[in-house]
């Protein structure tokens, strides 16, 4: 494989909202009420909103560290490469990466908006929410609209609100939205309640896609106090499973029939076992469980509605088929700490080593496209949207390794910290 003559696009990045993000977008009435960026004095930046203090958190950001600096200590813009809030300088790092597009994901108000659910004044909320999503659009991603597809939020407090809001975005272009994997662990329905038809109905109607992302449900993996770091980190994308078999066991693939799901940062190794788990379990309980899913089987309805994705997976790619070709995709998880930024070209074509070049296509961006309707081409000449061309435009990119950030002392109490809820990170 010619990694130079590749086309990348990652349907997993994220976005440390720039300080300006409200800016001109409320009533004169909730300009006060807005989060704001300050500076603290032990130089960290928080997002100050109705009393607390949201920092960005260090794993979040540390694209282009040594890797003995990764930690979850909160930062400062000034600590993170400007690509992670600054459009223009991402556009740069994603030319230096050889990545062509790219769906971003929240950070301070979360992967499904918990932030302005939590908001008692829920027409403040909505407000706020709506000019993130306005913002999201229109300056992050309509600033180079070849190189980003949308995701926005929904107002997870009101179905009948969060069909409005996907039927207000798609008349914005934008085809996608972040759902919670486990909304019961935020305290409403969960996904085998009737409670959320409104916004599948308009999914469904408007050929919207559900992203669920891990962390969506503001749980972390934590087995004990004590447990390394490690332990949380290894654990953190397969326990998307849990999603996974809520969706194939939920009534909601046969209520509406057509729209998809994407289970985002997951991974795609263990698929090939779950589906084997899922027909073996409706093949022996069904009669008494009272599944029931017609002349097909869940593996194949799973197939069917749920798009995957991977950042490193060569087992997941040697059973490509067994996961479902047709819906595999690539994500660079830009700038998280499992982020391949600037080599993941180099580290991807290892993984698709021997995979057939039509079939690579399909998984480095044919999917994505199809299933998010995106179509750069249209805006871009197919020939400089290869790696090659992408890095030629952006030689002059500086993707060397170097300090950015000062340690601090408490790192040996994160775990505990966070399992304690005393250290709030993208999930919490």
């Amino acid at each position: 494989m010619n990694v130079e003559d590749m086309i990348l696009v990652s349907v997993d990045d994220h976005v440390v909202e720039p300080p300006n993000l409200f800016e001109g977008r409320l009533p004169d009435k909730y300009k006060d009420s807005a989060p704001k960026l300050v500076h603290k004095d032990n130089d960290t930046d928080v997002w100050l909103y109705q009393g607390q203090e949201l920092p960005n958190v260090g794993l979040n950001a540390v694209v282009g560290r040594p890797l003995n600096e990764y930690g979850i200590e909160p930062t400062s813009l000034a600590e993170l490469r400007s690509g992670c809030y600054d459009i223009h300088e991402r556009v740069r790092d994603m030319s230096a990466n050889g990545v062509l597009g790219s769906v971003c994901f929240p950070s301070f108000p979360q992967f499904c908006g918990q932030l302005f659910a939590k908001t008692k004044d829920k027409d403040l909320g909505l407000t706020l929410l709506q000019a993130y999503n306005d913002w999201h659009i229109e300056d992050w991603c309509g600033a180079y609209p070849e190189r980003f597809i949308p995701n926005c939020l929904v107002p997870i407090w009101d179905p009948e609100l969060m069909a409005a809001e996907v039927r207000r975005l798609e008349s914005k272009g934008c085809h996608s939205v972040s759902f919670s994997e486990n909304p019961a662990k935020l305290g409403y329905p969960s996904l085998h309640s009737d409670h959320w038809d409104p916004f599948w109905s308009a999914c469904e109607d408007e050929g919207t896609v559900v992203n669920l992302h891990i962390g969506s449900s503001s749980q972390l993996v934590i087995t004990a106090d004590d447990a390394p770091m490690d332990v949380l980190i290894t654990l953190q994308p397969m326990n998307i499973v849990q999603a996974a078999a809520d969706l194939v066991w939920s009534p909601i693939f046969r209520k509406f029939p057509t729209f998809k799901f994407s289970l985002i940062e997951g991974g795609i190794g263990w698929i090939p076992y779950f589906l084997e788990r899922v027909d073996y379990t409706y093949q022996r309980h069904h009669t008494w469980t009272g599944q029931d899913f017609g002349d097909r089987l869940p593996s194949q309805v799973f197939k069917e509605r749920v798009i995957t994705c991977f950042i490193d997976d060569p087992v997941g790619i040697r059973n490509r088929h067994a996961v479902g070709l047709d819906n595999i995709t690539w994500e660079c998880d830009y700038p998280h700490s499992d982020c391949t930024w600037p080599t993941s070209p180099e580290d991807l074509a290892k993984s698709l080593d021997g995979v057939p070049a039509d079939e690579a296509a399909k998984i480095t961006h044919l999917n994505v496209m199809k299933h998010y309707r995106y179509d750069p081409f249209q805006q871009r000449p197919k020939e400089r949207c290869t790696v090659g061309a992408l890095r030629a435009e952006a030689a002059d990119v500086d993707t060397s390794v170097r300090s950015r950030t000062k340690r601090y002392d408490e790192r040996g109490t994160l775990a505990s910290d966070l399992a304690a809820g005393r250290v709030h990170g993208q999930g919490s």
